[in-house]
């Protein structure tokens, strides 16, 4: 199943920041091989945000890494914009993630001695490359961390800490942000801060955002929920609401929706996964 941000093959260059055709990834080998991806093609549009969701074990996060560069496949093609990643010699990909993309993660990875703008710049000062002042300003002011960039992570609260994972991940203007549970350490006001920083990010700074989340609240940030189970993209939702997310994962848990290709996700959302903050 392809995505809807643009069907394979029509979609110029330009408006796809990330694609993947027959990717698949397997750990293991023989008997004892686990199929963690499963011939997915997919297409990230570019100036979106695009939240993927599934149970655990369902290959989101490998979807991710394998998108981003920072896991090889097993088959199948990788391009970030027109570049083919899966070819490409490690110290190349390196060169890729560090140039064009950038990351967030559920712990904050800020290095205890540096000050937040020494944390927000560490990756384009390994590089070499002087930042963008402008749009340095335009990302710090964003983000409204003007007021803590002489500030060391412990001197900062959870959600300022991603604040500053925010801002290190915009501040290369990379092409595409990946983002793996973000909000998954923060509390639920910080969280939702974090979320509206990644949606304007979006909207006000033209970025495209890919976002792992099992949080329908999260999801609904988004302009469009990929569905993950078994390894496979298996539905999909433009303009989410929490609600709207809620009832899908309710209705592939409870096995009513009969939608072709769905079946693998029948009886796969549990509890845990399915849950929303207040609900």
């Amino acid at each position: 199943m392809s995505t809807a941000a643009a069907a394979p093959g029509q979609a110029s260059a330009d408006g796809i920041a990330a694609r993947a055709r027959g990717l698949t990834k397997a750990y293991g080998s023989g008997e004892t091989a686990v199929l963690a991806l499963d011939s997915v093609d997919v297409d990230i549009a570019r100036g979106r945000f695009t939240a993927v969701m599934g149970p655990s074990g369902s290959g989101k996060s490998t979807l991710m890494h394998c998108l981003a560069g920072l896991d090889t496949v097993s088959a199948g093609q990788v391009w970030i914009g027109d570049t083919e990643i899966t070819g490409l010699k490690d110290r190349e990909l390196t060169r890729l993630r560090r140039d064009r993309i950038g990351f967030m993660f559920q712990s904050f990875n800020l290095i205890p001695t540096l000050d937040a703008l020494e944390n927000i710049t560490l990756p384009m000062d390994i590089a070499g490359r002087k930042p963008d002042e402008k749009w340095l300003d335009e990302v710090i002011d964003t983000l409204g961390l003007r007021d803590r960039l002489k500030h060391r992570p412990s001197q900062l609260s959870g959600g300022q800490q991603q604040r500053v994972a925010c801002a290190r991940a915009l501040a290369s203007r990379p092409e595409l942000i990946f983002a793996d549970e973000p909000t998954g350490n923060l509390d639920s006001r910080s969280g939702l801060e974090v979320l509206g920083f990644l949606r304007d990010a979006v909207d006000s700074l033209g970025q495209t955002v890919v976002m792992v989340t099992h949080d329908p609240g999260a999801a609904a940030h988004s302009d469009l929920v990929l569905y993950l189970a078994d390894g496979r993209i298996v539905d999909e939702m433009e303009h989410p609401t929490a609600e709207a997310v809620l009832e899908r994962m309710r209705l592939f848990a409870g096995g009513s929706r009969r939608t072709p290709g769905l079946e693998v996700v029948r009886g796969r959302f549990d509890g845990d996964d399915v849950a929303v903050e207040g609900a």
